[in-house]
């Protein structure tokens, strides 16, 4: 089977799973639309590409991992898009945090053109994609995941199967991804309440790191946070984006989520004041001048 495989979108994400196959002995051919990124990718060693399609060509399975549904959809089926040009048999995993009737429609069409959908949301943030631990949940027959066995190994060494329905993957990253920014949003929230209690916001962290108030998404941002720190490995549009179609998944299935509806709102503000491309970590600037 070809080794070559195509990443477009190779923005934190997607960069560091490209190096990490390269560094596995794939052969990795990337396209973004931002030059800054292929210029990256270029100083890496990864071959560029001028087009999805050229990326995809001779491939045995392509990475989407771009921001949203309708980048996806241009990324697949647009002009020089990966479907028409993929080895008919050819896998397509779809990365990116997505509604799940979205996933379900590509799957389909792919379907429809020979193609292998296999639903595989990512978390963990780019360190963890970069050195292979990030988690990675998958939604695919169970004969594709055995044809990508190897590549999916690669890529996460906590790989969790879902089943075999074409947008589980998305279901599970959206139930994931809301807790992680109910998670921060409250980090952020006790932190600054630390801070104009005349309280050292590190230190204060330190405890909650040691207590029962722990949690990885809190240590990873607000540590930079109280730093200064706020350039974006994951930008704050994104659990923006994240938060809000969870809670349309909620409202679909009717189920209310207050604790989510209060998180996702800090996330749509924070966006409005001029954060929305810093890292999601700002929601601790956001709350502390409030």
């Amino acid at each position: 089977m070809s080794q070559r495989i195509a990443v477009v979108g190779i923005g934190n994400m997607g960069l560091a799973m490209a190096l990490r196959l390269r560094d596995r002995g794939f052969a990795v051919a990337v396209r973004d639309i931002d030059p800054a990124r292929e210029t990256l990718a270029h100083a890496e060693g990864l071959t560029v590409c001028d087009s999805p399609a050229a990326a995809a060509e001779g491939a045995r399975a392509a990475i989407v991992a771009v921001v949203d549904a309708v980048q996806t959809e241009d990324v697949l089926f647009g002009a020089q898009g990966l479907a028409a040009a993929l080895p008919r048999g050819a896998a397509v995993l779809l990365c990116p945090t997505i509604a799940p009737h979205d996933t379900e429609r590509f799957a389909g069409r792919l379907a429809e053109a020979g193609l292998e959908a296999i639903d595989a949301p990512m978390s963990g943030g780019p360190l963890r994609a970069r050195e292979g631990t990030m988690s990675l949940m998958v939604a695919c027959a169970a004969p594709a995941f055995e044809r990508q066995r190897e590549l999916i190994e690669a890529l996460s060494g906590a790989v969790f199967r879902l089943g075999e329905r074409p947008g589980d993957g998305a279901r599970m990253k959206l139930v994931n991804n809301l807790l992680a920014g109910i998670n921060l949003a409250g980090a952020a929230e006790v932190l600054a309440l630390a801070e104009r209690a005349g309280l050292d916001p590190a230190l204060a962290l330190d405890v909650i790191e040691r207590s029962s108030g722990q949690s990885w998404i809190a240590s990873d941002r607000m540590r930079r946070a109280i730093a200064g720190d706020l350039a974006p490995r994951a930008h704050t549009t994104l659990l923006n984006k994240d938060t809000h179609l969870a809670l349309a998944m909620a409202q679909r299935l009717g189920l209310a989520t207050p604790v989510g509806e209060h998180a996702a709102a800090l996330f749509a503000r924070a966006c409005e004041s001029g954060f929305a491309a810093l890292d999601d970590a700002s929601l601790f600037e956001l709350l502390r001048r409030r």
